[in-house]
């Protein structure tokens, strides 16, 4: 594709659906929102009327129309219907997690292939401004030598949330494919592919049958990585604590961006969120031989980078934000946590 409108279809206009998808295509001007599957119901009209309305994948991959399609239906039906869009001949936006397992993101990733299809993972929370502010910190090198770090997700949801695919006994329900894709994505961006890992997944509410709990230790040559995120925290912690030889860095998790796309706030290219009104993080460090110890506030985060970012691959402006080996690569860490659970062990990777 050169230029022109991009023309897409959702394939489900659930919670993802509703927040993270549908706003921003219709709010970006190289999109045109087309097509929307609702199996039963028909919400989308009220916000989207002009869009068709489908009620099933199959229907809108039909649609000649169509050049983009966003795959955002639970984590056990990714599979099936990425190869049934890519077999459609159209290009693909798949939420996370990619698949399954690994050999499911790899066959998707072939037939891409072989086709010469697009296929971007939606990995929305590297644009919160909240990782933005780490990312920023360990750039410009103000640790110094980084030895360890913590990224966590606590949530506080002691009873079940009645979401079988997401906590019931289905593939791919469970806190590690739910969660685990956002912290082990923002841990490799931030500190490469590991080694090595051990991991402890852990159901602890006895109404839920699915994991609510993982801890994930990635070991580097000269630096170890905790992945943590829970279902029982009442009290969060920082959602980001990074050490290094000079100094330590402290990021609440505060980007505002859900909170308003619930809040029906539209989104655009410029800075539509405003960022948090208070400090969210903390700096302890050297720097130019002076001990600098003072509270940060993290810049507004925008998912709409990533949708520009994915009409700029597609018409040949930039590259893919978020190829299909990024998404391997997850799920590649997720197969091995599940082994490393299994046979209570350390994994190579």
């Amino acid at each position: 594709m050169t230029g022109g409108l991009i023309k897409a279809g959702i394939c489900s206009y659930g919670m993802s659906g509703k927040l993270f998808h549908a706003p921003f295509l219709q709010a970006h001007p190289g999109y045109e929102l087309k097509a929307i599957v609702e199996r039963h119901n028909h919400d989308s009209k009220e916000r989207y009327p002009d869009a068709k309305l489908y009620r099933s994948v199959e229907e809108l991959c039909a649609d000649p129309e169509l050049d983009l399609i966003v795959v955002n239906t639970p984590t056990h039906l990714h599979y099936e219907q990425a190869l049934l869009v890519l077999n459609s001949g159209k290009n693909m936006v798949i939420e996370k997690p990619f698949a399954v397992t690994t050999a499911q993101a790899e066959e998707i990733t072939k037939l891409a292939e072989s086709k010469h299809l697009f296929i971007s993972v939606y990995q929305n929370r590297r644009y919160d401004g909240d990782f933005r502010a780490v990312k920023e910190v360990i750039d410009r090198g103000w640790l110094g030598d980084l030895r360890e770090a913590e990224i966590r997700y606590d949530r506080y949801r002691p009873a079940f949330s009645g979401k079988a695919h997401k906590e019931g006994d289905m593939p791919g329900a469970g806190i590690i494919y739910d969660l685990s894709p956002h912290l082990v994505d923002q841990a490799i961006q931030l500190f490469g592919f590991p080694k090595a890992l051990f991991a402890d997944v852990w159901r602890m509410r006895p109404d839920v049958v699915a994991n609510d709990y993982f801890e994930i230790l990635f070991y580097y040559d000269s630096m170890r990585v905790r992945l943590k995120a829970t279902c029982i925290a009442r009290e969060s912690l920082f959602a980001y604590t990074i050490h290094g030889m000079k100094g330590s860095f402290l990021q609440q998790r505060s980007d505002l961006q859900e909170i308003k796309l619930q809040e029906g706030v539209k989104p655009s290219l410029d800075n539509w969120c405003e960022a948090p009104s208070k400090p969210d993080g903390l700096l302890h460090t050297e720097i130019n031989g002076e001990v600098v110890r003072q509270e940060t506030t993290s810049g507004p985060g925008n998912y709409m980078g990533y949708y520009d970012d994915v009409y700029k691959a597609l018409t040949g402006a930039g590259p893919n934000p978020v190829p299909a080996a990024d998404g391997i690569r997850n799920m590649r860490i997720i197969d091995a946590a599940l082994v490393s659970v299994r046979e209570k062990r350390v994994v190579l990777l």
